[in-house]
């Protein structure tokens, strides 16, 4: 990799990219063009994905080995290669993990860090959203910075199966570690990737009771996606906390959200308004979900959601 090129940090699942991490990666496509830098992609633990990463659009591809996610070693590792290679940025996700990383490799290399990045301007800025979406800014940190690019706004950008790449493996001492895992216990949780969904149901405190809300699961099924909640929901434990969509949760923009008893909170919006279609389902008509909806449907969910179930059944069969 040359000094002062730009890295991205690409989180996998199973060998494949997850899509966020593809955004960061179009994002820092667009920072080469404009600064004609070079792009590597760094893959911890799992170098699989090298040659998706590679068609995706990646100049370099860096590997370092690593036993699973640790906090402080992957700080370890992407902060060496930063200092190693004099980045000049660093992009991420903004996972739980890509957001806790990029705050702790800020921290070490004296960077400057700036989170939740929606869109990049002609002179190299970065625009974010802040106060939970209500607002954004213009933002600039130096000459140094890591940024965490936000769910849904870059998009991926455009696949070349027949593009190649090097592949660097990189070593890197975490002998000074503070914390090692010595065991890792499974969540007993079933595992949701809510980032990659094209189809979200989410069901908020309007479902009324767990067994209200299994509705909001059939829905979801039907449609071939995948379960949201907002924090009413998880807090009354309706559903596992990692279907939790908001700013608290996950950031999330499929190409189809159906809000259903969801009243729209700030904190809920700030996390799925950058979906494709929106459709929300409310008794109250002056519920702010209304504000960011495609389409709404002013009634009990009790009484609609059942009509829509039986007519996607209707259709599919």
């Amino acid at each position: 990799m040359e000094k002062q090129g730009i890295l991205v940090y690409l989180e996998s699942v199973d060998g494949h990219p997850i899509k966020v991490s593809l955004e960061a990666l179009n994002a820092a496509r667009q920072l080469a063009a404009q600064t004609d830098k070079k792009v590597a992609v760094v893959l911890v633990g799992d170098d699989s994905a090298a040659a998706i990463a590679a068609s995706y659009g990646a100049d370099e591809v860096l590997t370092v080995a690593a036993d699973g996610y640790q906090a402080d070693a992957y700080t370890a590792i992407l902060a060496a290669l930063y200092e190693r290679y004099d980045v000049s940025c660093l992009l991420l996700g903004s996972t739980r993990d890509g957001k806790e990383l990029a705050a702790r490799v800020a921290a070490r290399t004296g960077a400057g860090c700036i989170s939740d990045a929606m869109s990049l301007t002609s002179d190299g800025t970065w625009i974010r959203s802040i106060y939970g979406g209500s607002l954004q800014e213009t933002v600039s940190a130096g000459e140094k910075t890591v940024v965490t690019v936000r769910s849904g706004t870059f998009g991926k950008p455009e696949q070349d199966t027949s593009r190649t790449a090097p592949i660097t493996a990189e070593s890197v001492d975490n002998a000074e570690l503070k914390a090692v895992i010595k065991e890792a216990v499974k969540e007993l949780s079933e595992s949701v990737n809510l980032e990659d969904a094209e189809v979200i149901v989410a069901g908020g405190r309007g479902m009324g009771s767990a067994e209200n809300f299994q509705m909001v699961y059939e829905l979801a099924q039907l449609l071939g996606g995948v379960v949201g909640a907002s924090r009413p929901a998880i807090e009354d434990g309706w559903v596992p906390r990692n279907h939790q969509v908001g700013q608290s949760g996950k950031i999330v923009a499929p190409k189809l959200y159906i809000a259903c008893g969801i009243s729209g909170a700030m904190q809920h919006v700030s996390g799925m308004s950058g979906s494709g279609y929106i459709v929300a389902i409310n008794k109250d008509e002056d519920a702010p979900i209304f504000d960011v909806a495609d389409v709404g449907i002013v009634g009990n969910v009790m009484d609609i959601l059942p009509l829509m179930i039986e007519e996607v059944k209707a259709r599919k069969s």
